[in-house]
């Protein structure tokens, strides 16, 4: 399966908005087959929310951004994972 990283341009967020997204990202996921959430990251400085999602493509992470009505300005998706461990 895929896995991609979405950027959004989100301005600042109250934690209620988050908590709220989240939710609405949830009910909208129960309904797709093979998109899967991973983690978010959010930059309060940028505005940000940086997502890591598994999904069939790109077109089913837009989909997902479509039905919750949150932003997902660019979709890369992830080519190789890495960590530190592997340059031990």
């Amino acid at each position: 399966m895929p896995r991609y990283i979405i950027e959004r341009e989100v301005g600042q967020l109250t934690l209620e908005a988050i908590r709220s997204a989240g939710q609405k990202s949830n009910e909208v996921l129960a309904e797709m087959e093979g998109v899967v959430w991973i983690r978010s990251y959010v930059s309060d400085a940028e505005g940000k929310i940086y997502c890591e999602y598994d999904a069939p493509s790109a077109e089913a992470v837009m989909e997902h951004a479509r039905r919750t009505g949150i932003p997902a300005n660019r979709i890369s998706e992830v080519s190789m994972e890495i960590n530190p461990g592997m340059f031990r």
